[in-house]
């Protein structure tokens, strides 16, 4: 008897995430770091482990390679499995003419050899880049009762913003009647979160439609889903309830992880009914001298701290020297703030060097924006990046 899985998920990681500027100059916008001890794909990966679906590919193609390493075997996760587990699946050249992947549907559609290895009854869409807790498997449920060939989760967002989305019109019974990819005028505040469970086999063969249409941009939003529609599939919209945070933006980055912090946070990562996994990074435990006044903030493992730390995330292996102060702001690994350097309101990338005196970003309350340092750049003594600068190389003050 051929070994199936009932449900294999497809996790589209492979966007350049060109909003977050300098922190993707050189790595996937899944492979960014989050809250501290996180990157943002850890919660796609740990929501599908606990939901039940031990079977993930993960499809990448912009700048792959510290995801990759990241990921590695998927062991942080459970994923390592004899059969089944996490893969990367990165575009190759096959017999026919695709290589590159063209948009979300054509990604999925190169990749369908490895669905169809697994036997699978049903197919997990899902994006690699948005940061929340959601049980697949009461969606999987969802799907089945309602005998749907596709369901589309769904969020319900302020009016004035659907248009940023693809917008679901439902009947009372949650069937789509129409899927407006961001409508100039939204009739429903139902907005698509880029989660879709299909039929498998109705998945297949839309897919295949859709790759011998030539006037096809071969996404989902804009072809596969109103193909579907127009063809009188049953389609179901599935409502979320949950905190979720598309982290697209410097603005939507710095906010999610500000939701990690206060006594009752926006969005809690502690949960031990629903851990996210993440690959740790080896570190002594973090230690906060005499003379050190952190409070309300995320301390990874690894910190070494003598300054002051106000409303911050603070990933592994952090310095803030004696009379430093850090303030409503994200450092990610390995950064160094010296002596007398204040960094407020600000994104800082992996190992940064903030020299003594030296000033990054301004007060949230009168700061033109967050001010970005990119990865491994030296900000010099005494000078100061002004806020809303983004910085991708050494700074010796203009």
């Amino acid at each position: 008897m051929l070994r199936k899985k009932e449900c294999v998920a497809m996790l589209l990681a492979g966007g350049q995430g060109s909003r977050l500027y300098v922190l993707t100059n050189n790595i996937a916008k899944p492979a960014v770091a989050f809250g501290a001890k996180y990157r943002i794909i850890d919660f796609p990966l740990s929501n599908c482990i606990n939901s039940g679906i031990d079977t993930v590919g993960v499809l990448t193609q912009y700048e792959p390679l510290e995801l990759n390493e990241y990921i590695g075997n998927g062991q942080p996760w459970d994923l390592d499995r004899a059969f089944g587990g996490v893969h990367i699946l990165s575009p190759y050249q096959a017999k026919k003419k695709q290589s590159w992947f063209e948009g979300t549907a054509n990604a999925i559609y190169q990749n369908m050899s490895f669905m169809k290895k697994y036997n699978p009854d049903y197919v997990l869409v899902l994006g690699g880049d948005h940061i929340y807790k959601m049980d697949y498997a009461e969606m999987l449920r969802a799907h089945k009762a309602t005998g749907a060939d596709c369901t589309i989760a769904a969020l319900e967002v302020p009016i004035k913003e659907a248009s940023r989305f693809g917008v679901l019109n439902c009947n009372p019974d949650g069937s789509i009647y129409q899927f407006e990819e961001k409508p100039k005028q939204p009739k429903s505040n139902l907005a698509s979160m880029g989660i879709y469970i299909f039929t498998a086999e109705k998945l297949f063969k839309y897919l295949e439609a859709d790759d011998q249409n030539p006037d096809s941009s071969k996404d989902f939003g804009k072809d596969v889903l109103p193909a579907m529609l127009n063809a009188g599939e049953r389609m179901f919209s599935y409502t979320f309830k949950g905190y979720w945070k598309d982290v697209g933006t410097i603005a939507s980055l710095w906010e999610s992880n500000m939701d990690l912090l206060g006594k009752d946070p926006a969005f809690d990562v502690s949960d031990p009914d629903w851990k996210i996994h993440s690959r740790n990074p080896l570190a002594p435990p973090e230690y906060i001298g005499p003379a050190a006044d952190v409070d309300d903030s995320m301390v990874a493992l690894g910190c070494e701290l003598n300054g002051t730390v106000k409303h911050s995330v603070l990933a592994s292996n952090v310095v803030v020297e004696e009379g430093a102060v850090v303030r409503d702001s994200v450092l990610m690994a390995g950064t160094v703030v010296k002596k007398g350097a204040v960094v407020e309101y600000a994104i800082v990338d992996e190992n940064v060097v903030i020299e003594e005196g030296a000033h990054v970003g301004e007060p949230k309350e009168t700061s033109a924006g967050i001010a970005v340092l990119g990865r491994n750049i030296t900000v010099a003594a005494g000078t100061s990046v002004a806020g809303g600068k983004i910085i991708d190389k050494d700074y010796k003050g203009e």
